[in-house]
């Protein structure tokens, strides 16, 4: 048995471990705010980022990226010239043969700036001259959870803070009576069985849990226990959360983990969410053009479209970061038809929201991100036919856009090679896009870190360069 004195001492030592890290982690808050982060780096060009995530990894080669002499490589096996011994994921590395599969969509240069778009586009074309296409975009992760995670935290391991939770931590909230951080999902049409999503990947990580993403879910009400019981009136639970409040606070003096004044704020933010969540989830209001602009689907939670509108009445309620994943994306066989599904999803609503922005002339301090977490083959998964085909997973070269504050305006990016299969011109790795992100939001990527088991991390680790190519 373990003797008083023992215990005593562990218990010491832990107290001495907790406090020294509430002591570190506030040294780094305090250096970090001080004077605020516009004084620190540089004023930002956007206030707030809507990252558009399409979970499953969009074929580049059927949406942005033409690639008009694979025609005549139909079927022919994919060169090894080309290829370069490049690694393959298990479930293509066992074919006899790597056919070339040519996108059988036609491609259109849309706006004053040619930009170069599949005809399965209907609405986002009308938006053309705001966007910034980039095609060299890369990774190293090959398979989709490690790929999704190294593009949210720029580690492939799970455990690091979300890009969200870092502009959290670096911002602040702009709108006290809303989270700084919200994220919504939704599930596509093309392939509604596709890979779940995980809530590490709007996680805090290390830092404080009041910068996690906060999630509104798909169905019901967008948060749980927005109502209170029946019998509990808002000023009884007031002082609940009062009477909580001090109990934490006591904890805190006593053990002085930071974790205690961030559960505080937490009950404290829940309690101003139960009557900002459901004025913002109210879109009765809405003019019914804006509603029609959107599509069909605004009017059903939990949809591409209606989670677009949501963003847009976050954006005028300056919320920081605003994340939508959609699913549904992997197309390794059926590609045509599944792609197909994927645009009727996101189509109108992506470009309505970017059009929506503009005449409230929030697009001007607004970021938008559209993309995935890798590309796809050239060559086709499994049979190739006339009119099917499927594409593996691709990480060596995609594509992905960016609209609004900052961005250059009608503008595309880097080139890949014939085969869209290797970069020619001008790389972003994924790190050089999360560095790129923070600096437009005002925040210099090299300079925002946070002290965790001795070390500085920072969102793009020891990597990561601003693409000034395409700031305005």
């Amino acid at each position: 048995m373990t003797s008083p004195t023992a215990f005593q001492d562990a218990l010491n030592r832990r107290l001495f471990l907790r406090n020294s890290a509430a002591a570190l982690s506030s040294t780094a808050l305090g250096s970090l705010m001080a004077g605020g982060t516009s004084n620190l780096h540089h004023a930002p060009k956007a206030k707030r980022v809507i990252y558009l995530f399409q979970s499953g990894a969009p074929s580049q080669m059927d949406l942005f990226d033409p690639k008009p002499q694979m025609l005549a490589q139909r079927g022919k096996d994919l060169p090894e010239s080309i290829r370069k011994g490049q690694r393959l994921t298990t479930m293509t590395s066992g074919q006899k043969a790597f056919p070339v599969a040519p996108s059988i969509f036609n491609f259109a240069q849309h706006g004053k700036g040619g930009i170069w778009l599949s005809d399965l586009w209907k609405h986002l074309p009308k938006v053309a001259d705001e966007l910034c296409v980039i095609r060299s975009m890369h990774t190293e992760a090959i398979n989709h959870d490690p790929a999704i995670t190294f593009c949210q935290t720029g580690s492939q391991l799970a455990g690091r803070p979300s890009i969200g939770s870092w502009l959290s931590y670096g911002l602040g909230s702009a709108n006290v009576d809303m989270p700084a951080y919200v994220v919504m999902t939704s599930f596509g049409t093309g392939r509604p069985d596709d890979q779940p999503l995980y809530d590490r990947l709007w996680s805090s990580g290390f830092l404080p849990t009041q910068h996690q993403g906060v999630k509104f879910r798909n169905k019901g009400d967008p948060v749980l226990y927005l109502s209170n019981p029946n019998g509990v009136t808002r000023e009884l639970r007031r002082g609940m959360l009062d009477e909580l409040a001090a109990l934490n606070q006591r904890d805190h003096t006593a053990f002085g983990d930071p974790e205690t004044t961030a559960r505080i704020a937490q009950y404290e933010m829940a309690f101003r969410m139960q009557t900002s969540v459901p004025e913002l989830a109210d879109i009765s209001k809405e003019p019914q053009h804006i509603l029609d602009m959107y599509g069909p689907d605004v009017k059903k939670p939990g949809t591409y479209a209606a989670n677009c509108l949501l963003a847009r009445r976050l954006a005028e309620r300056d919320v920081r970061c605003i994340q939508l994943f959609h699913m549904g994306w992997d197309h390794h066989g059926g590609l045509p038809k599944a792609i197909q599904g994927q645009i009727n999803d996101t189509d109108q609503a992506t470009a309505a929201l970017i059009m929506d922005l503009k005449q409230r002339g929030l697009l001007d301090d607004t970021l938008i991100v559209w993309g995935g977490e890798f590309g796809r083959t050239i060559y086709s998964q499994g049979a190739l036919t006339e009119t099917n085909y499927g594409r593996d997973h691709h990480p060596r070269a995609f594509s992905i856009f960016m609209a609004g504050a900052g961005v250059k305006k009608g503008m595309t990016f880097g080139e890949t090679d014939d085969y869209s299969y290797n970069i020619v011109k001008d790389p972003v790795h994924i790190h050089d896009l999360n560095a790129t992100i923070m600096h437009l939001l005002g925040v210099e990527h090299e300079r925002l870190t946070y002290r965790f088991q001795g070390r500085d991390y920072r969102l793009t680790d020891i990597h990561g360069n601003v693409v000034k190519q395409v700031l305005a």
